[in-house]
């Protein structure tokens, strides 16, 4: 078990876990109902692993990880991955003054105590996922997804459950027919592959650069778009200020808050930047909302 992470400011695991297993491209299964939160990823740079959160009473989650021998994961590279993904990188015991001035923002931030923005295990994960997901519907896209994995990744038992991580970049490179993808589609995923193996979805280095570099160094991938550039940054790399310019179920649900066209995105932006520096984190709850809101129309 490698060291625990400290959450500054409010941090529900169980928060977490449920957005995961709710999230179709997770496609992460609920498990017994003990609070651990189960998870197969890659690890930048690195191989697949396990692991096992855990969420003490003093607040502290601890990282119990291993590889698919079973052998023990541990060291900085793991703790930081985890961390970007569950957002435990970041500072957020001034988020409620943040967006104090803003009332939509802030009962938002109340309705949600201790959620989080829940990342994709990686910048790789995430932009897969853009690719898959383009031009496809979600559910279709997510058992493609779950298939890859199965029968190109490693399996894991983690806290007694069996998980399959998504395929290393290597391994993705090395296929050269997938069921359910065409020719195009695989052509993008292998970019995706190169753009991991060679650094440009490093996530630490997505969240030190300048937005527009890195929006730019995205959007030179094959298949990512300024949509999937958004995604992979703010939802691979864990970027917590960057107003999503492109989404337009966001967008929706802004303006049906705030009484803004939601095709006005020059306005929504000028609303956002009221939230830093917590734009995708607020942006992130508007989202949550608007899919409960799809789920439960009357909400």
């Amino acid at each position: 078990m490698t060291s625990p992470l400290t959450p500054l400011g409010p941090f529900s695991l169980r928060a977490a876990r449920s957005f995961l297993t709710g999230f179709t491209p997770a496609g992460l299964p609920a498990g017994p109902d003990d609070g651990v939160l189960r998870l197969a990823l890659v690890l930048d740079g690195g191989g697949p692993v396990g692991v096992a959160l855990r969420q003490e009473p003093t607040g502290e989650v601890s990282v119990d990880a291993h590889d698919d021998q079973g052998r023990p994961v541990t060291g900085q590279a793991l703790t930081s991955q985890v961390a970007r993904m569950l957002s435990l990188d970041v500072d957020a015991r001034g988020l409620a003054g943040a967006v104090a001035a803003d009332a939509q923002a802030s009962r938002l931030v109340a309705e949600q105590p201790g959620l989080r923005p829940v990342c994709f295990g990686s910048p790789y994960e995430a932009a897969a996922w853009a690719v898959l997901s383009q031009r496809n519907r979600m559910t279709v896209a997510a058992a493609v997804r779950r298939r890859i994995a199965r029968d190109l990744g490693t399996r894991h038992e983690v806290a007694g459950v069996e998980l399959a991580a998504f395929p290393a970049p290597e391994v993705l490179l090395a296929v050269r027919q997938i069921e359910g993808v065409d020719e195009r589609r695989l052509e993008r995923l292998h970019a995706v592959a190169r753009a991991a193996r060679s650094g440009v979805l490093d996530g630490s280095r997505l969240r030190d650069a300048d937005t527009d570099a890195a929006r730019a160094a995205l959007l030179g991938i094959p298949g990512i778009g300024p949509f999937s550039a958004e995604l992979v940054l703010i939802r691979g790399a864990g970027a917590p200020d960057v107003f999503p310019s492109a989404e337009p179920r966001l967008h929706a649900e802004m303006g049906r808050a705030y009484g803004v066209d939601p095709g006005d995105v020059d306005r929504l932006t000028a609303v956002a930047d009221g939230w830093r520096p917590f734009r995708s984190w607020v942006s992130f709850l508007f989202r949550r909302r608007a899919e409960d809101r799809s789920v439960r129309p009357d909400a």
